[in-house]
């Protein structure tokens, strides 16, 4: 049973700021946002949150009894089919005579367009409004309790890539070396592990394992890991050699290195990101790789692996500040060299109030 005070203060934290912005209600559909508001992780989330009063659940009947046991809301609906879901939805705003109603545009791992368009056809009389910035604003600073799991998932995620690397061989796939990391993090407590893999000289920027990619002498490999602890999550990422780098690739790395070293001194409270990406940008140009470098150094990391701000998808997210208590991943952005492949060293950290706690503690240059 989660401690109802603690997520009791952040719906009234949210309610505060839906009176602020004339909203009389919202719909909780993402996955993240459920978990972040009723401490429970839960398929096929539906929460509603008046502006004010209780929150109400929306559960399938025959899980409604466990949904109650694990978490503090009080007021849970049942439902069997979807249209009663949909309806029981629909009823409530109209018995609350609710005008304006949030929506957490968002996309994770459900239907949300779906559910949209749906909660539209059924509430025609009702303005629906975005709510997602207004969320991610709490989201984004952490407290003490979100900063320990995230700490847990870096010591999962540090063993993943660890289990990755000692994985690579010559003749080795993608997919082989992704295996080992996800059957280490999950043995470790990891729920939903992300491995990405990129083998040899085509540089991917969202590299999925693929099984037909093998590992060659003179490849260079990089593995970016993602690990979660009771939901929240820790990113990091290497560049591993086979065998003894040309001076290209070991400056290329040198130059990632001094790239998230720049950060790292950089990164305070009251800084924004747009500043250090400037500054990001001059050292990679000055070293040579400047049309290498794909733009947008950091996101925060959290209930997903990436959350706002997302610098490198949201480039307005670029002009926002640190602020104590972000938890963010850096450099995400890696260079995408042709012939060689991508470089990229990227780590979790805390921002503190004279700098940054990095979470996820591992040498950089690897060579196989």
């Amino acid at each position: 049973m989660v401690e109802e005070k603690f997520f009791r203060e952040r719906v009234e934290k949210f309610q505060q700021l839906m009176r602020e912005n004339n909203i009389d209600a919202s719909m909780i559909r993402t996955l993240s946002s459920f978990i972040y508001f009723t401490g429970v992780k839960w398929l096929r989330p539906a929460l509603l949150i008046p502006a004010d009063g209780e929150p109400v659940a929306f559960i399938f009947e025959y899980e409604a009894d466990e949904f109650k046991e694990k978490t503090w809301i009080k007021n849970v609906k049942t439902w069997r089919r979807t249209p009663e879901l949909m309806g029981s939805v629909a009823k409530m705003i109209r018995d609350g005579n609710y005008k304006r109603v949030g929506f957490d545009y968002s996309v994770e791992r459900d239907s949300y367009v779906l559910f949209f368009e749906l909660f539209k056809k059924l509430n025609p009389k009702v303005e629906v409004v975005d709510v997602h910035a207004l969320i991610m604003k709490l989201r984004m600073i952490k407290d003490a309790k979100e900063i320990e799991y995230i700490q847990k998932a870096s010591n999962i995620a540090v063993k993943g890539i660890s289990s990755a690397i000692d994985a690579i061989d010559t003749n080795v796939s993608e997919t082989e070396i992704a295996a080992e990391a996800i059957y280490t993090m999950m043995k470790s407590g990891s729920e939903h592990p992300h491995v990405y893999v990129n083998v040899g000289p085509k540089p991917r920027v969202h590299a999925e394992p693929r099984s037909n990619v093998k590992v060659k002498p003179g490849d260079v490999i990089n593995i970016v890991v993602g690990a979660d602890f009771n939901n929240y999550h820790s990113n990091m990422s290497r560049t591993v050699f086979m065998g003894t780098p040309s001076e290209e690739k070991r400056e290329a790395l040198e130059t990632m290195i001094k790239v998230q070293d720049l950060a790292a001194s950089s990164l305070k409270p009251g800084v924004k990101f747009i500043e250090i990406e400037n500054k990001i940008k001059e050292l990679v140009e000055k070293k040579g790789f400047g049309k290498y470098y794909v733009e947008g150094f950091v996101h925060s990391v959290g209930l997903l692996i990436e959350e706002d701000p997302i610098t490198t998808i949201v480039v307005q997210h670029r002009r926002y500040e640190a602020v104590e208590n972000m938890v963010l991943a850096f450099i995400h952005a890696p260079l995408t060299i042709p012939g060689i492949g991508s470089i990229k060293c990227e780590d979790t950290f805390a921002v503190k109030s004279d700098g940054v706690k990095k979470f996820t503690e591992y040498e950089y240059e690897i060579t196989k």
